[in-house]
């Protein structure tokens, strides 16, 4: 977005966060949150104005066109408030608190998140977008109110902080019975009728991904045998897939569909996303062997490797959803360029030597028909969005050509488009590098290579981790949440060290190198000692050495990212089985205990916890690998769909308690052990492969 700059920068200029530096040349002295601010706004005795959104948030946008570049406007904040910006990608800590503050005022929430405060840090009122005179109108309508009833202020303040410090009170149940299969029905029970059983996903619109929802389902649909549970996943898939949410030129997913079909996407495309949806997609190639599932998730990895990473190797957090002012304006086409850029190599450019040879002119037709590409457009002002709901050897049969001729054909044509795109302004680029997001992203690269047994998948993912260890991590296990010009910055929160975890778990179970075993343990105890409520037993979101908020939150509930509290009490499970730690173990018990009764009823969003019940439920199979041919056979093993499988092992013993006693000189032996006892040992991944699924039946 251009801004009309003034002369002169704010203070956000030292800033750097892409979206705080979006804002250095408004006319609005804005600050970053931080003591200072605080601190001016005491003295000064003025409301402060938290005004939280991201890089990629097109209404975050338009807001500062309308409002914050315009002077008059900017001249009325500057006189009566101390204006904050947060990015609340860096400090989702501050966001957490004010978007329950306008969640609690309106009944919703969303970005650009406003909220009025006293110089203290208490909301007195919030909102999301404004329309300029609106704006304005409230900022005057709340400082009169200040000023005029300050004993209603105060008591708003009041009110409003105790019902945030009160949301998601947690409290420590008491020992419950075992879990079950039951519970995972009963789970499954409640869920079904929310979902779609045309288009996929929940009913309704918008539509957001919630990969751990699906994650939870195809778990479920292994213990229980349901099949609506595994139809419920492959709908989903199939219809995001074929969906505009997909970007089908470039790879990737965009934040999420506003329509009921996937269809019309909210373009910014976010690391988080495609982290989990690269995921998600490679368990149900185990399931299925769905080979659409294998090419979605390559290609959405070929766009992170594309267009996400750094040289240092770590990965950027988001791009865009606007070029040149406009939402979509990369990614749509018209008829007219969309056929140009097919037949016409010069337009497409000639970088590749896809683009040495045109398209016929009747092959761009079919190809324009399998995209849903009209003349007069399938979107707004005549442009089209791609997507395409063909079956393809259908489609193929009805063009006189073969499945793999027009699995060529959609290639060539790729190239094309890309190169097409090469000649537009590309949209904004959110370079900055968040630890826990990056943790996503290196286990969905990881799960693909388990997937798959592609190496440069590994080679990513280690190299990201490595990325992570050397520049976020500090001596004492202190996680750095951001990097950004070579720095790290922000104390970590305890998503940053949740995924970071899970993230070293599995690429133990990918390379079967204990120091990523050992450094997730190590990160564990500093948790435990930093983030730890006794009265609960639960994790609070910030770590005690951090300034106080006005409420100190726990993120509990799932999302399109899985809570940090569901996440960690996943890696205190694994890491309890894995170091025969009691301790860990009960962690993870006390709190999946305490929020039981909303994951029976929440469905997508407690699935995560789900998953740890699943755990709980039934059991949980060590699987050990002892030899030279370790690696060969774990590989092998990987490819299958075992979420139920703790994997370890190595070419000889070790002191991690699941592995020893278990070296065999001369062979490469394999365990399958439950509840510390063992089966009969063999050499033979398809002997252990049927063990594990006459134990599961037992279970």
């Amino acid at each position: 977005m251009k801004n009309t700059a003034p002369s002169s920068a704010n203070q956000l200029i030292h800033e750097s966060s892409p979206y705080l530096l979006q804002h250095a040349y408004n006319p609005v002295n804005w600050h970053p949150w931080g003591e200072q601010a605080l601190e001016k706004a005491r003295q000064e005795k003025k409301l402060l104005l938290i005004s939280i959104g991201y890089s990629a948030c097109h209404w975050c946008h338009v807001m500062e066109h309308e409002s914050f570049e315009n002077k008059a406007i900017a001249a009325f904040m500057n006189d009566h408030y101390i204006a904050i910006k947060v990015d609340r990608e860096e400090r989702p800590d501050v966001d957490q608190v004010y978007m329950q503050a306008v969640q609690l005022l309106t009944g919703r929430g969303g970005w650009p998140l406003n909220c009025i405060a006293l110089p203290d840090g208490r909301p007195i009122y919030a909102g999301t977008y404004f329309p300029p005179a609106e704006w304005l109108e409230m900022l005057k309508q709340v400082l009169e109110f200040t000023k005029t009833r300050p004993e209603e202020t105060e008591e708003q303040a009041r009110n409003l902080t105790h019902g945030i410090r009160s949301q998601e009170s947690i409290y420590n149940a008491e020992a419950r019975e075992a879990y079950a299969m039951r519970d995972l029905d009963e789970i499954f029970e409640k869920w079904v009728r929310q979902l779609d059983t045309e288009n996929g996903g929940t009913k309704g619109a918008p539509k957001f991904p919630l990969p751990s929802g699906h994650r939870f389902l195809l778990f479920y649909q292994l213990l229980s045998g349901n099949k609506e549970a595994l139809e419920a996943v492959r709908l989903t898939l199939h219809k995001m897939a074929a969906g505009g949410i997909y970007d089908q030129v470039g790879g990737g997913f965009a934040r999420y569909s506003v329509d009921a079909e996937w269809k019309v996407p909210h373009f910014e495309k976010m690391l988080y996303d495609n982290a989990q949806l690269v995921t998600l997609y490679a368990e149900a190639f185990r399931v299925t062997r769905d080979h659409e599932y294998k090419r979605i998730s390559q290609e959405t990895l070929a766009f992170i490797k594309q267009e996400m990473t750094s040289p240092e190797r770590g990965f950027y957090s988001a791009l865009d959803a606007d070029s040149e002012g406009v939402e979509g304006k990369y990614y749509t086409w018209s008829h007219d360029a969309f056929i140009q850029a097919l037949v016409n190599p010069q337009i497409a450019g000639e970088k590749n030597e896809h683009n040495k040879h045109t398209i016929r002119e009747d092959s761009a037709a079919i190809i324009a028909e399998y995209y849903s590409v009209l003349p007069g457009g399938n979107w707004e002002d005549g442009t089209n969005i791609l997507h395409t709901g063909k079956n393809r050897k259908a489609f193929a049969a009805k063009h006189g050509i073969t499945e793999q001729e027009l699995d060529a054909l959609l290639r060539q044509a790729n190239q094309h488009l890309l190169a097409s795109l090469e000649t537009r302004v590309r949209p904004g680029l959110d370079d900055k590098i968040l630890t826990s997001w990056n943790a996503l992203m290196a286990k969905g690269f990881i799960e693909a290579y388990l997937a798959y047994s592609q190496q440069d998948y590994l080679d990513a993912a280690l190299a990201n981790l490595t990325f992570i260890r050397t520049h976020m991590i500090r001596e004492d296990h202190r996680v750095l949440r951001n990097y950004k010009d070579g720095k790290a910055t922000i104390n970590g929160f305890l998503d940053d060290y949740a995924f970071t975890i899970a993230a070293m778990i599995a690429a133990y179970q990918a390379t079967f190198d204990e120091e990523w075993l050992m450094l997730a343990r190590q990160l564990t105890e500093y948790v435990l000692a930093h983030f730890h409520d006794p009265a609960s037993g639960m994790l609070f979101y910030t770590s005690d050495l951090d300034p106080e908020l006005v409420a100190r939150k726990m993120e509990v509930p799932d999302n399109v990212i899985p809570s940090a509290s569901s996440e960690m009490a996943k890696n205190l499970f694994l890491l309890g089985a894995y170091f025969d730690n009691n301790d860990y173990t009960m962690r993870a018990r006390q709190m999946l205990d305490n929020v039981k009764e909303h994951a029976l009823q929440g469905g997508a969003y407690y699935s995560n916890w789900d998953i740890l019940m699943a755990w709980f439920a039934k059991d949980l199979f060590e699987v050990v690998i002892i030899g030279r041919d370790a690696e060969k056979i774990r590989r092998e093993l990987s490819m299958e769909y075992l979420p139920d499988v703790l994997l370890a092992g190595g070419e000889n013993g070790s002191s991690l308690p699941v592995l020893q006693h278990k070296h065999v000189p001369g062979q490469t032996t394999i365990y399958v052990c439950v509840n510390k006892t063992c089966q009969q040992p063999t050499t033979e991944v398809s002997n252990a492969l049927r063990q594990i699924r006459e134990l599961r039946k037992h279970s």
